[in-house]
């Protein structure tokens, strides 16, 4: 029989859920005042919000925030009023770049999203009133979803998370524990309880760099859409490979340059011209403009459970 030691305190719940609410206060603290409102000016009516990524006025919002606006309405938390100018919006990550006319004061860090887990804390904030923040916490849910917006686009790298969304929160940063933004806020499912969507933080940092250097994002399509996994051990041994996790594919577009290749639902994608995949956000990443009509030779698992290595020649994104 154990010896028990009767002197044992029990766990105090209470300074457990103040370290909680401290943490995440901690966080809004340090990313909130980057947080802003976001108005077009004319044309269409319509808001949102976004925040600052860089001391000189760079704003990352939803593509659908800015829609076909020029021009923007910029409102920091503490009342000033501004004007920007939008360099580029992408439809496809539903991601917009906007530079203000002046700085807008403090500015958050883009944070790496591919160290994220699921049960990670993940705090969403948004200014849609443009004098005060709205903040909802909750959780990672899922990572690396692929999601069909309204319009029918696929958006691939999306965090699916717990932390609601309040009118007015899209283009708003989902945000760590540690006061990183780990995503741009982007849609909720409608009808459904307490579930929304965020672009992952490395997607937007891609798509933010490609409109800063050409205006818009060049991006070669192989025709899949696919998850985020962890990588099965026995995958890893057969492979001769240390990433923890990859990519399998959940859809093959018929005759897409992944079909002709001969990929398939299922198959793990390991590496692309020896680039390691261990997500969705790196295949964004290598499928830029230069690969469009070029020869990319891609490592796969397969279903048949072999590891082989299939060339493809990727199209221009329409």
């Amino acid at each position: 029989m154990g010896y028990m030691d009767k002197n044992i305190a029990p766990q105090n719940d209470g300074a457990l859920i103040d370290a909680y609410s401290q943490s995440i206060a901690a966080a809004v603290d340090i990313v909130g005042p980057a947080v802003s409102r976001i108005e077009r000016v004319g044309g269409r009516q319509g808001h949102g919000s976004g925040f600052a990524v860089s001391p000189d006025g760079l704003i990352i919002t939803n593509s659908h925030v800015v829609d076909d606006a020029k021009v923007v309405r910029i409102t920091t938390p503490d009342g000033f009023v501004t004007e920007g100018r939008v360099l580029g919006r992408d439809v496809d990550t539903d991601i917009a770049l906007i530079r203000a006319n002046t700085s807008t004061g403090a500015w958050a860090k883009l944070g790496d999203s591919q160290r994220l887990r699921r049960g990670h804390i993940a705090i969403a904030i948004g200014n849609p009133l443009g004098f005060e923040w709205t903040v909802t916490a909750g959780i990672v849910s899922a990572l690396g979803r692929s999601m069909r917006a309204a319009s029918g686009r696929l958006m691939e790298d999306v965090i699916q998370t717990d932390a609601a969304l309040n009118p007015g929160n899209s283009g708003g940063p989902l945000v760590s524990s540690g006061g990183e933004v780990i995503g741009v806020n982007t849609a909720v499912i409608q009808g459904a309880q307490s579930i929304a969507f965020a672009v992952a933080s490395n997607t937007a940092n891609f798509v933010v760099s490609e409109i800063l250097r050409y205006g818009q994002v060049r991006r070669a399509f192989i025709g899949i859409s696919g998850d985020t996994i962890v990588l099965p051990r026995r995958v890893a041994l057969a492979a001769g490979t240390v990433q923890t996790t990859s990519v399998r594919i959940r859809r093959v577009e018929p005759e897409g340059p992944a079909a002709k290749g001969g990929l398939q639902e299922g198959d793990y994608i390991l590496a692309i011209d020896g680039s390691p995949v261990g997500g969705v956000d790196d295949i964004v990443r290598l499928m830029d403009g230069s690969r469009i009509g070029r020869e990319t030779y891609i490592l796969v698992f397969s279903v048949a459970g072999r590891i082989e290595k299939k060339m493809l020649l990727p199209m221009a994104r329409s």
